[in-house]
């Protein structure tokens, strides 16, 4: 039996992202998986990545792309302790998630809040599990902080600043001009245009010296990161580099930016430190029951669209969460 999915054919990028509707649809989940019939599928700064082959252990073309979706299970495979039944809806990650069905690993799922469609779930496992790693376990964000938040206006950005806010931090943010009113919305204190070229001297002026950075853009924006956390108390959560690499030796660390430095991939963690990212999903559904954490409102497009909108994400030309609806 076949299904409609999207297959990346080379690391050229979204333009080698094409619609096929012959791709052999996953039969038994195997071992410790569901098969969901996708609902929604999320799109992520690391999809671009993918297509251009600069996502660390990601796939060989070709395959079929995407990796967070919301759906509903139509099996489950064996050797899952307390398997959820037939029909739940889940949100979850796991490979090939722009097609109509997809194997998702049952460890990492979590059940669609009640009330919530798949398109309003997305995001809970990967973009908000993120945003909550960087703020809470790693960043140790407290009450009073002053919180730097990058592109403030993306998936991660935006529930960073909702959750910064929650927590009892002030929050500086940046996001390009367009996107200003988006984050102001959110609750940040200050934000600021992110390619200007006086960006350290103005988060100083406006913020003074930052407790936690949350630094998702790389190249463009690290130094400013660097340069404006409070000397060796300050922590700088890495968990993207959208614009590029970047670098920092260990002369730097010693005699310029004497701050503490943790990388984060939500993946790694659950894998490495599954307690840690359990007490995250715990957290995040209590955040849910509070009111916190709101259904989502991603934008979602038919699936056919998904190499557009990867480019427009690339060019940094979305705002919020996108997705992609397999069956339409």
């Amino acid at each position: 039996m076949n299904m409609r999915a999207l297959v990346q054919r080379s690391d050229r990028g979204p333009d080698d992202l094409a619609l096929a509707a012959d791709v052999p649809r996953p039969g038994d989940p195997g071992p410790g998986g569901y098969l969901i019939r996708v609902g929604a599928a999320g799109i992520n700064f690391a999809d671009v990545m993918q297509t251009r082959g600069a996502y660390g252990g990601g796939p060989t073309p070709p395959y079929v792309a995407g990796f967070e979706a919301a759906g509903e299970i139509v099996a489950a495979g064996a050797g899952i302790d307390d398997p959820l039944p037939t029909g739940t809806h889940v949100v979850g990650a796991g490979p090939g998630a722009f097609a109509q069905y997809m194997v998702m690993p049952a460890a990492g799922v979590l059940p669609v809040p009640p009330g919530w469609s798949d398109a309003e779930a997305l995001g809970m496992v990967l973009n908000w599990a993120t945003a909550l790693a960087a703020l809470r376990p790693l960043g140790e964000v407290r009450d009073g902080d002053v919180v730097l938040v990058h592109a403030a206006a993306g998936g991660v950005g935006q529930a960073a600043v909702r959750l910064a806010r929650h927590y009892g931090a002030r929050v500086v943010a940046t996001a390009s001009p367009g996107k200003h009113d988006t984050v102001r919305a959110l609750g940040a204190d200050v934000v600021l245009d992110s390619r200007r070229g006086d960006l350290a001297e103005e988060i100083l002026r406006r913020a003074g010296r930052v407790d936690l950075v949350l630094e998702s853009v790389g190249r463009a924006t690290f130094g400013v990161s660097l340069s404006v956390a409070k000397p060796f108390a300050g922590r700088v959560i890495v968990f993207g580099d959208a614009s590029g690499e970047a670098a920092v030796s260990t002369r730097e660390l010693v005699f310029t930016y004497p701050v503490q430095i943790k990388g984060l991939h939500i993946g790694a963690l659950a894998a490495n430190c599954p307690d840690t990212y359990q007490a995250l999903l715990t957290e995040l559904d209590s955040l849910v029951a509070q009111g916190v954490y709101p259904p989502g409102t991603a934008v979602v497009h038919p699936l056919a669209d998904g190499p557009s909108v990867l480019k427009e994400l690339e060019t940094g030309r979305t705002i919020g969460k996108h997705a992609l609806d397999p069956r339409r």
